[in-house]
């Protein structure tokens, strides 16, 4: 199967067809920041600067004694930590001991982080005092032998640095007692001792392991997908070559998405070192220090997801900011809704696109161009060196542009497969192309647009409805701020939609309306049955919103009152 490649025609001037990609490490590029940059600031956190010499020194100093521990070549080092200085350090440094770094969500319960650890068989865990009594509940049924344990306050200035336990214990009543021995060590002594000479593992960044990205789970167990040094050098590579306008040396990145998702890791942490940037890291996303870090900084590039920039546009200070020091924002991991990324364009007067992409392709393959042609409601074009296509249904080959398929994707970027699963691994391809799952369609220009998850379409009475679609119409309704869209059990239809909706503050609207607004944009068909009104959604750590868990809820619904009839 080959696609013709019509995209690039519509490249801006500035975006070459093709790059080079060097075979390098990863962490070679922390290395060389360091040596042409020793004393700039690679850095901030909570009021600390830490240059890339320092952050260089203590990555090569956990290397160091993670190779003393045992650690070899190819094996792999769990790290469960927050935004903070030490998950930049960690993941740099796990890297440099040649092992493979296994991002773990802090959000994870026993079972969950059993689950990863088990799965990758990492031999040591990275993770924060608080998250000890989970890691420690579930170490002895792991492959586990030695757990290195940090706080936040370790790197907060004074008296920050005093003040943060004391409140901690207050807001949580937590306690944490932790008996250092030869199995627990302190990463804050480990990064105060100096290295020796590292074992010296020579990298093939086609071949070798950088990262185990593990898979939300939606449709099961999570699975571990292979990351190579090259996938993650090429995306990065990638996205700095489409912020065509952005200069190596001089941009400031604020750091709200989480490192230990791919796409923060990606356009945050490897786009900034790559870049010899300045990283702002806040712990979590707060709208407030979101667009007081912005001002104060002076922070050019802003990579989020919808639910950050609509966090800001209903932020009551909002227009007491400055953000004119935005160039670009990259939004992923959602639908973008237009009228948040028109109001936030008009604040910041820069640039905010949507992108496409999945943990499997490191992650992003698809992006609406910054400083070029856009299209309502279009993710964009291909990167380059990056092969979309849209998978007919009906014929199993290449569609023709305009009809509906599977979104297939090729590229450097795209993993070597799951981690000890390789039947999973055969199934995720087909002649070399990576199945997305996603559902869209690509126009005659090459622009590319998502309909839906695969797994989410909706069949009610015979009719295919993809959820985003009716999303999308609503997003449009004044009154409504989120909204998300699920098939729910039918006797009739068997299926039906139903809306869930967050209203803006101080605004209502009645169900009546909501469907009368819908009705003059959507086939009857499509037009939601049920609409449901929610103080919040449930979303994971980025802000997706998790649709599994609103047809969770609407299942055990359905089942209690089928028990009480």
């Amino acid at each position: 199967m080959k696609q013709e490649k019509v995209w690039l025609q519509h490249y801006p001037k500035g975006i070459p067809k093709s790059l080079h990609y060097e075979e390098k490490s990863l962490h070679s590029y922390l290395e060389e920041a360091a040596a042409k940059h020793p004393f700039k600031t690679a850095l901030h956190f909570m009021g600390k600067n830490m240059t890339y010499q320092t952050v260089y020194e203590k990555a090569r100093r956990l290397a160091y004694r993670l190779q003393q521990l045992g650690v070899k070549k190819g094996d792999r080092v769990a790290v469960m930590l927050a935004n903070t200085p030490q998950s930049v350090i960690c993941y740099y440094g796990v890297l440099m001991a040649g092992a493979v770094v296994v991002q773990t969500n802090p959000l994870y319960v026993e079972k969950e982080i059993q689950h990863q650890l088990k799965d990758s068989q990492a031999k040591v865990m990275i993770c924060l005092d608080l998250l000890f009594p989970r890691v420690e509940k579930v170490r002895a049924q792991t492959d586990v032998e030695h757990v290195i344990v940090t706080s936040i306050k370790d790197y907060l200035p004074f008296p920050k640095n005093f003040i943060y336990p004391l409140t901690q214990k207050r807001k949580n009543n937590l306690r944490v007692h932790i008996v250092y021995n030869e199995i627990t060590h302190p990463l804050k002594e480990i990064l105060s001792t100096k290295a020796g000479k590292l074992k010296d593992y020579h990298i093939r960044p086609k071949e070798d392991l950088a990262l185990l990205q593990y898979t939300g789970g939606t449709t099961g167990r999570a699975k571990g997908v292979m990351l190579t040094h090259y996938n993650l050098v090429a995306n990065t590579k990638q996205c700095l070559t489409w912020m065509e306008k952005t200069k190596k040396g001089k941009e400031v990145l604020l750091a709200a998405l989480p490192f230990f998702h791919v796409y923060g890791m990606t356009t945050v942490m490897n786009v900034s070192v790559m870049h010899d940037a300045k990283m702002i890291i806040l712990p979590k996303f707060d709208p407030l220090q979101v667009l007081k870090a912005i001002q104060k900084h002076r922070v050019t590039l802003f990579p989020g997801a919808p639910t950050m920039y609509v966090g800001l546009a209903h932020q009551p200070k909002l227009k007491k900011y400055d953000l004119s020091s935005i160039k670009a924002c990259l939004s992923g991991s959602a639908p973008l809704p237009l009228e948040v990324q028109e109001q936030f364009e008009q604040l910041t007067k820069g640039k905010i696109v949507e992108g496409y992409g999945l943990t499997e392709a490191s992650p992003v393959v698809i992006c609406s161009p910054i400083w070029g042609k856009r299209k309502p409601k279009s993710i964009g074009l291909p990167w380059p060196d990056t092969d979309a296509a849209i998978l007919s249904q009906e014929t199993g080959n290449i569609a023709e542009a305009g009809e509906i398929g599977e979104i297939i994707v090729k590229g450097p970027q795209v993993m070597k497969g799951y981690w000890s699963r390789e039947q999973d691994t055969k199934a995720a391809f087909k002649d070399g192309w990576l199945l997305t799952g996603d559902m869209g369609y690509m126009d005659e220009d090459g622009y590319f647009y998502i309909v839906d998850r695969k797994k989410d379409m909706i069949i009610a009475g015979g009719f295919n409805i993809y959820p985003r679609e009716v999303e999308e119409v609503l997003y449009e309704h004044p009154a409504v701020q989120e909204t998300a869209v699920i098939g729910v059990a039918d006797p009739y239809r068997g299926e039906t939609v139903k809306a869930f909706i967050v209203l803006k503050e101080h605004q209502h609207v009645t169900k009546e309306e909501l469907e009368e607004h819908c009705r003059k944009y959507l086939a009857a068909y499509k037009v939601p049955h049920q609409f449901e009104y929610r103080k919040e959604l449930p979303k994971t750590i980025i802000g997706k919103v998790l649709k599994r868990t609103l047809s969770e809820e609407e299942n055990a619904a359905e089942e209690k009152t089928n028990k009480t009839m």
